[in-house]
């Protein structure tokens, strides 16, 4: 497999996920505010800067992104209790428990929509929990 079909399958298997892991109506989320969530739901209580290193963004643009995910009530930015200065940031509970809900669907649904054969559907299923296995 050459790359520009990895990047491409990469994508796809993206898309696809999305499509499992969203709902009519949940709110619509940048890219970059996606990876923020991501990241903060794998790291409570992060910095800033932290999250910048991590995501590869620009820090001005985490901290964009922190600010509108705050607004809407899905992160909370206490202060840091070692430096006052600083701020931690961290999903809402009411945000983390439907990230992990919505985390938890299976893909089965998706999977067989997008290919109609249900032969070849349960075996895409089985390639792609193989690869998880060896990749993840």
């Amino acid at each position: 497999m050459d790359g520009v079909r990895m990047h491409r399958l990469g994508k796809r298997l993206i898309d696809l996920s999305r499509e499992v892991t969203t709902s009519a109506g949940d709110a619509e989320l940048t890219p970059a505010e996606i990876a923020v969530v991501e990241d903060v739901l794998k790291h409570p209580d992060s910095a800033v800067s932290e999250i910048k290193v991590r995501t590869g963004f620009a820090q001005s643009h985490v901290s964009e992104s922190v600010a509108r995910l705050r607004e809407r009530g899905l992160i909370e930015t206490p202060p840091d209790a070692a430096d006052r200065r600083r701020t931690r940031v961290r999903l809402s509970e009411p945000a983390r428990r439907a990230v992990l809900a919505r985390a938890g669907r299976s893909a089965d649904e998706v999977i067989a929509r997008v290919v109609e054969d249900h032969t070849r559907a349960v075996r895409v299923a089985a390639l792609l929990d193989e690869l998880a296995d060896l990749l993840l």
